[in-house]
């Protein structure tokens, strides 16, 4: 079987499964150490800041049930977990590019939501450096959910639940937008990724096959000073050689910065979890990685503006491919993927 059919087909198996396990509200409820947040052993300090938004039962609830709810979006189609989906790191399984209301398409890849505090930008292009504000990218987007934010504030705002659920988060039953974003933001903030057998093996509770430990060599080798550990990722965009598709017309970075020199660059994504967030790049070209890594072992010479880390390809074997890609495989992080504060609640059971 296909690969990403058999994980469709299990991720719909083990939502029947789990709608058949869970029986009432204590699947779904939030305690204070459920959003205590500890930086786990290894990462740098978060680059957000939870000073002034400090994680709670109630807001994180709130956060959770505003980015499952499609009433986010003009018709009340689409929510941020339609596209964000768990199963997949919070990226979309299959898909090459967003999809939005009226069945239109937008223009990149869905990216996994995953240790977002430690982000110093998002979206492809690093157009948003908020985490609190990212949200309101994808909502105004005439494409993607197509609202305004002063419309999905009126639609809370008259909703009773939320009303009450914004009373429980913040203190008082008034609506507004930055109340919204931060309830959010504590949602998303949380998502962390850090108990993959790469992090055992890190920390000395799990080893690791022959196989992924040439796989880790070699990445450090030929991957890592882009995807660096423990994040996967340096958070800088890079051209690394893919053709320019004048279907999407997407230029990159160079649409926010408006210099040249960004032309074709784009953010460098985390690998965490990244077997199961295919397709791959920000246009999902690619749907598995060793396509992704026969891209790097082609000769960029002459092509502009290409990072010259990358400009004469990688020297990988078909087995070195392999190893590598045993080694990725370690980022997965089951405990992440079915993290149980992180479920739709709306799979509860009346």
């Amino acid at each position: 079987m296909n690969r990403k059919y058999f994980y469709i087909t299990a991720f719909c198996l083990g939502c029947i499964l789990l709608s058949a396990f869970i029986t009432g509200d204590d699947y779904f409820t939030i305690t204070a150490a459920d959003v205590k947040l500890e930086v786990p052993k290894g990462f740098p300090q978060p680059v957000y800041d939870f000073k002034n938004n400090t994680p709670t039962p109630a807001g994180f609830t709130l956060g959770r049930k505003l980015f499952y709810d499609p009433i986010l979006s003009k018709d009340s189609s689409i929510s941020c977990g339609f596209c964000h989906q768990r199963i997949a790191a919070f990226a979309h399984i299959d898909h090459r590019i967003s999809h939005g209301i009226n069945g239109q398409f937008g223009l990149r890849n869905v990216p996994p939501l995953q240790n977002l505090i430690w982000q110093t930008a998002f979206m492809w292009d690093g157009g948003i450096n908020n985490l609190e504000v990212q949200p309101l990218a994808p909502m105004n987007n005439h494409v993607e959910m197509a609202e305004t934010t002063a419309n999905v504030v009126q639609k809370l705002q008259h909703n009773k639940e939320y009303v009450a659920m914004f009373k429980a988060a913040f203190g008082d039953t008034v609506v507004t937008s930055q109340k919204m974003l931060r309830a959010i933001a504590q949602f998303t903030g949380l998502m962390i990724s850090c108990n993959s057998r790469y992090d055992k093996f890190m920390r000395g509770e799990d080893t690791l096959s022959a196989n992924e430990k040439r796989g880790l060599q070699l990445f450090r080798d030929n991957c890592a000073q882009c995807h660096k550990e423990p994040l996967f990722t340096d958070n800088t965009y890079r051209n690394i050689g893919l053709t320019y598709d004048t279907a999407f017309k997407d230029s990159g970075r160079v649409r926010i910065t408006g210099d040249m020199k960004d032309f074709m660059k784009f953010k460098v994504p985390s690998l965490r979890n990244v077997e199961m967030t295919y397709p791959y790049m920000h246009d999902g070209r690619f749907s598995t990685l060793k396509q992704v890594l026969d891209h790097y072992t082609q000769s960029f010479v002459g092509v502009p503006g290409v990072d010259p880390r990358v400009v004469n390809g990688l020297h990988l074997t078909l087995q070195d491919k392999q190893d590598v890609i045993a080694f990725l495989k370690t980022l997965t992080d089951k405990d992440f993927l079915y993290d149980h504060r992180f479920v739709d609640p709306g799979m509860r059971r009346n």
